[in-house]
């Protein structure tokens, strides 16, 4: 049986008592960073093995990782925080155990996204998710021009590292809209921050932006 448990998006208390229990009883962890993940196993006393499971050996590891289910063993998934297979290697496992037969289920807990959705106080009747946009340029300019035609609620992930060309992006694209700005979410220093694009702009500019971002917005909000 495959698990996929969803684990905290940062506050380590946020973790179901069925998620603790699988991670205890199965045969094997497979975790995208597994220094960040032995911190939440030792904070539960969980002794259950660990091998790495990322972006950069999910080709060959997935391939390994099936034939141990294959061989009647139990296996966890997990991703370094929050809902494994969202925006991160883990759907590739999951199709390959898919096509494969393996029996798999999931394990519910928290996701960024769906956090940053509701604190945005935008519209959640319909909405996209978008994950990361594309590195480049030229890419993430031709993404976001498709999105400012879009009547759903969007949401999507960013770095810090790249969060001003976003913004930059956005405001060359949409105009100065209306968005939200959520990092750190649940942690000690979360932060939820509106406006509109250029006062994200310039409120970062004064406070180093740390973290992943998650970004929400509207069509509906939009104002040339």
């Amino acid at each position: 049986m495959l698990y996929i448990v969803c684990t905290p998006i940062g506050n380590l208390g946020d973790i179901t008592l069925r998620a603790i229990e699988t991670l205890k009883k199965v045969d094997l962890i497979a975790a995208e960073d597994t220094r960040h993940s032995k911190i939440l196993l030792r904070h539960y006393q969980i002794a259950t093995p660990l091998t790495s499971y990322h972006a950069y050996n999910k080709i060959k590891k997935a391939a390994e990782l099936i034939n141990f289910l294959k061989q009647g063993r139990s296996l966890a998934l997990i991703s370094d925080s929050g809902t494994p297979g969202i925006s991160d290697p883990g759907g590739h496992l999951i199709r390959l155990a898919i096509e494969e037969d393996i029996p798999l289920t999931f394990i519910p807990g928290p996701t960024a996204f769906i956090a940053a959705l509701v604190l945005s106080g935008l519209p959640t009747q319909r909405f996209c998710f978008e994950g990361f946009l594309p590195v480049k340029s030229g890419r993430r300019i031709a993404r976001l021009k498709e999105l400012a035609k879009e009547e759903r609620t969007i949401v999507l992930y960013e770095s810090c590292h790249r969060i001003f060309r976003l913004l930059e992006q956005m405001l060359a694209v949409m105009g100065n809209i209306e968005m939200v700005c959520a990092r750190e979410l649940t942690k000690h220093f979360e932060e939820i921050k509106r406006g509109r694009v250029a006062e994200i702009w310039e409120y970062f500019k004064k406070h180093k932006p740390r973290g992943e971002f998650v970004i929400v917005f509207s069509k509906n909000k939009i104002t040339t």
